[in-house]
């Protein structure tokens, strides 16, 4: 049986890459290829490279490319060596299609033939062999029968060529020894394998990922979430965090969740990568989200603010002292997902209540017990948590009340919010003048409804 068989190139150092196109933001997908190629290169004391795959000049733009390269810096995957632009490559291409069709491995098409009437090259398929066969690194032995591929284009009739022409060109030039990708390109896996054995080379390894699906089981679209990656950085999701939870699509280490970089490098494997698609979850990144959130330190957090969101944080808090800042982002971490969602709560709390919601610990013995708070606080000795939660127990006590009668308006009249931290803390944090102001500004509504 007349097969052509390849098993990959074996000889010289790792090298792989990552080549969006940038007729759009960089995926999720495109992130988690990248992730995995970088991984596998980090592993093996390989190199990775970004390459830009911008051939389609009508819809390849500058702002998208910019996009990209802001994408990969923003998860700290930077290409080892410069950044290679396929536009800039034109004569390379154009002078391996003339070798080709000089070798009548390839050919100028009849015009007639052609839809619109242009010739094109086309690549001429052997049709003495039955099947390509290769090797997947995690699929296994992939076969295609040889009357399944057709003539195909690899340029147009300027001479401009095709992704699936100059993708082999710059993988072969680059010296790429794996190429990992989405099973989306395992159908263009043969015709490429096809025109490395034309120019008399061997091809690269080929590792084709899972698909990163939605929840229906269909290809992951932006009706089951953001799928550009620098969505995910405005909305406040932390890059260790996001790369960690996309490393467990399609990967796994017995089951653990969270690992570090260095954790990662050392226990990829790309053998170990699943076959089958994997479910984006949002709430499981939110998870994930949460945890590197609470990891972090107050002035790390707001450095992150501050550097990477670009959050104008000594203007919107400007009457916070940074030690008030830094104890409120403590104390407030392990209640949010994201850093916007921190954001939110700490300007939420900085603005104070807005309007008093109809609630019924709001209630005229409330109001009695913010009067005997406001007349007792300016007294204490200290207003640190343990003296301001001692004076509040010690009023519910002496009224015979339990002690959220106080506390929930306590903690309205603070944070604008029935729910909160440690209402002590707070307290504690925020200082005698802002704590007065807004608890005799709560009183005075009080004292109107309820009079």
């Amino acid at each position: 049986m007349n097969q052509i068989h390849t098993h990959g190139a074996t000889e010289g150092a790792v090298r792989v890459r990552i080549a969006p196109s940038p007729t759009g933001r960089l995926h999720i997908g495109n992130l988690r290829a990248a992730l995995f190629n970088w991984l596998f290169a980090r592993r093996n004391s390989g190199t990775f490279i970004v390459r830009i795959e911008d051939t389609d000049l009508e819809r390849s733009k500058k702002e998208y490319v910019d996009s990209i390269l802001d994408a990969f810096a923003w998860v700290g995957m930077h290409s080892d060596e410069t950044i290679v632009y396929q536009s800039e490559r034109t004569d390379v291409y154009r002078s391996y299609i003339d070798s080709l069709v000089a070798s009548g491995a390839a050919y100028w098409s009849d015009p007639l033939s052609e839809e619109n009437g242009t010739s094109v090259v086309r690549f001429r398929v052997p049709r003495h062999e039955q099947s390509v066969t290769f090797t997947d690194c995690i699929r296994g032995p992939i076969t295609v029968p040889i009357d399944q591929i057709d003539d195909f284009v690899i340029a147009r009739a300027d001479g401009s060529p095709l992704y699936n022409f100059v993708v082999v060109i710059d993988d072969m030039v680059m010296r790429m020894t794996h190429v990992i990708r989405g099973e989306d390109h395992i159908s263009n896996t043969p015709k490429q394998l096809l025109l490395y054995r034309a120019l008399g080379v061997m091809p690269p390894h080929f590792a084709h990922l899972p698909l990163i699906l939605g929840v229906s089981g269909a290809p992951l679209s932006k009706r089951d979430a953001a799928t550009a990656v620098l969505d995910y950085k405005e909305q406040g999701y932390l890059p260790d965090a996001l790369c960690n939870y996309l490393v467990r699509l399609g990967w796994s280490h017995g089951d653990q969740e969270i690992f570090s970089r260095d954790e990662m490098i050392a226990l990829f494997d790309i053998a170990d990568v699943q076959k089958a698609g994997a479910i984006f979850d949002v709430v499981k990144l939110r998870w994930m989200n949460s945890q590197y959130l609470r990891a972090m330190s107050a002035s790390a957090i707001l450095a992150y603010m501050s550097d990477v969101l670009s959050i104008p944080i000594s203007e919107q808090f400007a009457d916070w002292t940074r030690s008030q800042l830094e104890a409120l982002v403590d104390l407030y971490k392990d209640r949010v997902a994201t850093v916007r969602e921190l954001e939110a709560v700490l300007q939420q709390l900085h603005t104070g209540p807005i309007e008093l919601p109809e609630a019924p610990m709001f209630t005229e013995q409330s109001s009695l017990l913010l009067r005997d708070f406001l007349m007792h606080y300016p007294v204490l000795e200290s207003y640190d948590r343990d003296s301001i939660e001692s004076l509040i127990r010690r009023l519910c006590s002496h009224a015979g009340v339990g002690l959220v009668l106080l506390a929930k308006p306590l903690r309205y009249a603070i944070t604008g919010s029935m729910e909160s931290p440690s209402i002590f803390m707070i307290l504690s944090i925020l200082g005698y003048d802002t704590v007065y102001e807004r608890i005799a500004k709560l009183d005075e509504v009080l004292r109107g409804k309820n009079g």
